[in-house]
């Protein structure tokens, strides 16, 4: 900075030589550049002259705004210094006057101390001479706390100077007049229906007026309960108020007496020391608020919680919810005037009852739901069955007529028997059957998943109350998975087991909806609504030892669908075999003609299985596991369709040659190799439990029918034709049957019992030729 100071080339500085400046530029400045640096000066200090003419325009009024600003505090000042003058020479003459009047009155004021004093001794003798005047004035007008005010003001002066005669009788006045205050005052404590802050008043004045505060703390609690049972008997006659303003009446009625009772009580009797009273007085009397404190609240929540139990399932459960949160929250804030009350712990218990009540019902509301739900999918397979009236069964109970008609009124009457049975298993749509489990699994699930979010209500974090951090909280919220999912889920099961007895009447179709429904549940269902409500309510089923697992009710529902279906199987099974039974046991099998065709009933089983594999196709899958295949053939070669009457064909030559020559030998020879092929061959389980699958289900149904007409031959005696008509039956099972099933040695086996039991039991046991007999089913 100093040598730019000092420089005298620099325009800006105090050191600036102009000449020396011009020389420097022209000895080393062309003319070019020393007309322009002149230009360059000349620009500048015109810019300068402007600047400087701004700034004085725009400071000019300011200018004469602070001249004229100074001249007139000129005068200002002159005008105050005249005033301080005379303010100095009106002090000093006060100060004068001042010293004369003490100069005066310096002999007279001791005097006048002691009038002063006399004056205010005359006042209150004055004020005690109109005591008991003013005392009963103020009784009468009902102006107790005043009166009380005016005695204990005088009361001092009375008991100091009250031995005296002329004090005397104001003091017998007085007391008379306070005890007869003492008694109404107390009627008054005594009366019901006085508010809770009358009471409070009212024992302060006998406090003050010297009553007993042992025998005042028990009369108080007394009276309180006295009037907080008058309010909880106009809460109970709020119906027409919903939870909320119930809540605010109980809370600006009930809660704020209560609340005013409690701190009066502790301030008249527990936070003053009592001397008057024994050492033990706080304790006891703390006893007694302890207890007045908990048989109330006890009874004003009793009241709320059949309030909230009544208003649980038909009120809105948010409104409910807001009612008993700023009941929760005005209990804790009462929790500091009496601690060993847990009044917040009493909130949160009407709060866990009204999530229990809720579960409970909204458990109820799921039962009625599913109830009515099983009663829809009853009555559309109802109206299903009777829309199908002229199904395949219909026609081939009038085929069966016609073709029994040629065999006698025996054949034409079983035949009938078994159309009109089968009319009863006629399926319905299997696009009807898939939409009723579609519905009846959606409706479920979509209705559990309802009533749990619902209950999440409980959890809102605007609430006052936080049942996770309490434990009767978690248990609640454990509660609501285990008594209203895991318990529905339970019944669901029961319920549709009772479908699966075997005394139970419910149509097969039915069962195989239930069967399908609860392998949905046990696929994704289950599943879903565990995963659901352990992710809403933050639950740790898979840690947890008392939460049930998914698994579990996973395999009670697979269960569930194993009953079922398996009563499925045996109705249906049940179905057919009580056709076979009626066509064996209501023809005479020892007068038959020689056949010419099949017996109609077996058209019809064979019909009624096929009509079972339609559905069935529709709902399961076809593939059988345990056999690696199972779908049905559409065609089979000729040793597919031939060999169980090869075999026979194979056995005619023994037939006729043992059986013609009948002997009782021979007879026993031929039932002795029988049983030995028996013996030795596979067992076929008639009642196993079924696959979920097309094949492993219909497999089932045959093998009861099949077994059923093998005991029936076993009981019946046959003809020759008798015979014949069976092995006719017989091949056309074995030609319909086999595609129906994954093993074709299962039908070979049973109909080579049935048609070997009836060359037992025929009196004269020849065979058909297997040609004819292939013939007479082809041509049928």
């Amino acid at each position: 900075m100093g040598d730019k100071s000092g420089n005298p080339y620099d325009m800006d500085g105090s050191s600036f030589d102009a000449d020396r400046y011009l020389q420097k530029l022209l000895k080393e400045c062309s003319l070019k550049q020393i007309m322009d640096t002149e230009a360059a000066i000349v620009r500048q200090t015109q810019t300068l002259h402007s600047d400087m003419q701004t700034l004085v325009y725009e400071n000019y009024n300011k200018f004469i705004s602070a001249t004229d600003t100074i001249r007139k505090m000129k005068t200002d000042f002159k005008s105050m210094e005249t005033e301080m003058n005379l303010l100095m020479a009106n002090m000093n003459s006060i100060t004068e006057f001042s010293e004369r009047i003490t100069d005066t009155l310096q002999e007279t004021r001791s005097q006048l101390t002691r009038l002063s004093g006399k004056h205010q001794l005359l006042k209150k003798l004055q004020f005690l001479s109109s005591l008991p005047a003013k005392l009963k004035t103020l009784i009468e007008e009902e102006n107790y706390q005043q009166a009380v005010q005016e005695y204990s003001h005088a009361q001092k002066v009375l008991q100091q100077y009250g031995q005296q005669p002329s004090f005397q009788g104001i003091q017998e006045d007085c007391i008379k007049i306070l005890d007869e205050l003492k008694e109404r005052l107390k009627g008054e404590f005594r009366q019901t229906g006085k508010p809770a802050q009358s009471l409070t008043e009212i024992g302060e004045l006998l406090l003050q007026l010297g009553e007993r505060p042992s025998t005042l703390a028990k009369e108080m609690l007394e009276c309180a309960s006295k009037r907080l049972h008058e309010q909880i008997v106009v809460l109970q006659d709020q119906t027409d108020r919903d939870m909320i303003e119930f809540i605010d009446l109980g809370i600006e009625g009930f809660l704020k007496d209560l609340t005013l009772v409690i701190s009066s009580y502790n301030d008249m009797f527990l936070t003053k020391h009592l001397e008057q009273e024994a050492d033990d007085f706080e304790q006891s009397a703390r006893v007694d608020l302890n207890a007045f404190v908990n048989r109330n609240v006890d009874e004003y929540l009793a009241l709320v919680q059949d309030r909230a139990e009544l208003e649980i399932g038909h009120g809105d459960s948010q409104i409910i919810l807001r009612g008993l949160d700023r009941l929760h929250r005005r209990m804790t804030a009462m929790r500091t005037l009496c601690r060993a009350v847990d009044m917040s712990k009493s909130g949160i218990d009407i709060i866990v009852n009204a999530a229990q009540q809720l579960c409970q019902t909204h458990m109820r509301s799921l039962k009625d739901h599913f109830a009515d739900s099983l009663s829809s999918v009853r009555l559309a397979l109802v109206s299903a069955s009777n829309n199908t009236t002229t199904t395949p069964g219909g026609s081939s109970a009038s085929s069966a007529s016609q073709a029994g008609g040629g065999q006698g009124s025996a054949s034409g009457g079983g035949g009938g028997g078994g159309g009109g049975a089968g009319s009863t298993t006629t399926p319905g749509s299997t696009a009807g059957l898939r939409e009723l489990i579609s519905n009846l699994y959606i409706s479920t699930i979509e209705k559990v998943k309802g009533l749990m979010q619902d209950l999440l209500i409980f959890l809102q974090p605007e609430w006052s109350f936080n049942l996770k951090g309490d434990p009767k909280g978690v248990q609640c919220i454990e509660g609501i998975r285990e008594n209203l999912l895991v318990a529905f889920l339970r019944h669901f099961c029961t319920t549709v087991n009772g479908y699966g007895n075997v005394n139970s009447t419910a149509p097969p179709t039915l069962l195989l909806v239930l069967s399908k429904v609860c392998l949905e549940m046990d696929r994704a269902g289950v599943h879903s609504l565990t995963s659901l409500v352990d992710e809403l309510y933050q639950l740790d089923a898979e840690r947890s030892g008392s939460l049930v697992h998914e698994s579990e009710l996973c395999t009670e529902m697979r269960d569930s669908a194993q009953l079922l279906l398996d009563s499925y199987v045996r109705l249906q099974g049940l179905h057919l075999s009580q056709m076979l039974r009626k066509s064996v046991e209501t023809r005479d099998w020892l007068n038959c003609l020689e056949p010419r065709s099949v017996r109609a009933v077996m058209k019809r089983v064979v019909e009624e299985i096929s009509a079972i594999e339609v559905v069935l196709g529709e709902l399961y899958d076809s593939s059988v596991s345990a056999h690696g295949g199972g779908s049905r053939t559409t065609a089979s070669s000729d040793s597919s369709r031939k060999t169980h009457f090869s075999i026979a064909a194979s056995k005619q030559s023994q037939f006729r040659s043992t059986w013609s020559t009948y002997t009782p030998q021979s007879q026993l020879d031929s039932s002795f190799v029988s049983n030995m092929q028996r013996l030795f061959s596979e067992k076929i389980e008639i009642f196993a439990p079924v696959e979920f699958s097309k094949v492993s289900i219909i497999t089932g149904i045959i093998k009861i029918c099949l077994k059923t007409l093998l005991e029936c031959v076993r009981l019946r005696t046959f003809s020759r034709y008798g015979l014949q008509q069976i092995q006719v039956d017989a091949h056309y099972l074995q030609m319909n049957l086999w595609r129906f099933v994954s093993d074709e040695n299962l039908i070979h086996v049973l109909l080579d019992e049935i048609l070997g039991s009836a060359v037992l039991r025929c009196l004269e046991p020849i065979l058909m030729e297997p040609n004819a007999v292939e013939i007479i089913c082809e041509r049928n």
